[in-house]
């Protein structure tokens, strides 16, 4: 009966996420946002891309 890697790797993930979130609810938040703001500045910049290549690659 072999444990499936990716079984345990999500486990441990959750784990500690909830282990954060009881203990440091502030610096989960945090973290959230810091998450968020990458996700948002990552969308900017492939929008940012596609806008050029559309403009036909122009300095």
């Amino acid at each position: 009966m072999a444990v499936n890697s990716k079984k345990v790797a999500v486990y441990v993930v959750v784990v500690f996420a909830l282990y954060v979130i009881i203990t440091d609810p502030e610096g989960a938040a945090d973290y959230v946002q810091i998450g968020f703001e990458g996700i948002s500045n990552a969308a900017q910049s492939v929008g940012d891309f596609m806008t050029w290549i559309a403009d036909g690659a122009k300095d």
